[in-house]
């Protein structure tokens, strides 16, 4: 097995035609986020690979942005500090979920936000079973980013993804499998070898046929992404956004005014 890392955020293990990239922390710095676009568009382009394997590490799938540095963007400039969207997170998606070969998320822990978004851009997903899910973006006055606006829709239907979205309750592995979320959910030590025997299966089958079948699936990605980022960049201007980025890393609960 080859191992290669990028900045120390993400690491890209080869294990013959199957190549498995791991998130070095939960949470999303520009570095991780820079290091995980750049992996996915190599592993895309690169035709020794057959089938790639996403997952995090300990706990934790992924919790979506780092809030910290989230609030350090908004104080220096509300106007810019969603430019990641377009420079991170629509990219890492678009890989994702157009990459010319199975796509399977190892679902490892903890699993919200654009977390959430990232999983569901994978073909395939196998989930610990001590997982937990949640969408999270309302809570900090946002609307869903990397696409998960489209997917979460498409895996549970309208009415049940709209509850997610807008009460924000996480939930656990076992309703993401009965939701039609999780895939396949087995004890949380089982996750990397289950992961890695489905991708070497995938990494063995007609390739050419999984991408013609991922491109039917994918729908109207590219602007689903549009219309999210746009989304997000307006609610990035407003008061209830920055107060709840604020109470977040002062551990209170927001007061929103609607503004």
């Amino acid at each position: 097995m080859a191992d290669e890392s990028r900045d120390n955020e993400v690491s890209v293990a080869r294990a013959g035609a199957v190549a498995t990239v791991t998130l070095g922390r939960p949470a999303l710095t520009s570095g991780i986020k820079a290091a995980l676009r750049d992996a996915l568009e190599d592993l895309a382009g690169d035709d020794s690979v057959r089938a790639v394997v996403l997952t995090g590490t300990g706990k934790a799938f992924c919790v979506g942005q780092d809030l910290a540095e989230h609030a350090e963007a908004l104080r220096a400039d509300p106007a810019t500090a969603f430019a990641t969207i377009e420079q991170h997170y629509n990219p890492i998606v678009t890989a994702l979920a157009t990459m010319p070969k199975p796509v399977i998320a190892a679902v490892n822990g903890t699993c919200v936000g654009a977390g959430l978004g990232f999983a569901l851009a994978c073909d395939l997903r196998v989930t610990a079973d001590t997982a937990k899910f949640g969408t999270a973006f309302t809570a900090i006055g946002l609307t869903p980013d990397s696409g998960l606006s489209v997917t979460l829709a498409r895996a549970v239907g309208s009415a049940r993804a709209g509850e997610l979205v807008l009460l924000g309750e996480s939930f656990t592995a076992a309703q993401a499998a009965e939701w039609g979320i999780a895939g396949r959910v087995v004890p949380a030590d089982e996750v990397a070898e289950t992961a890695a025997e489905l991708a070497a299966r995938l990494a063995a089958g007609p390739t050419r046929a999984y991408a013609e079948a991922k491109a039917g699936l994918a729908g109207p990605l590219a602007q689903v992404l549009r219309d999210e980022g746009a989304a997000q960049a307006r609610l990035g201007l407003t008061e209830d956004h920055r107060i709840a980025v604020e109470a977040f890393l002062a551990k209170e609960k927001p007061a929103f005014t609607g503004r």
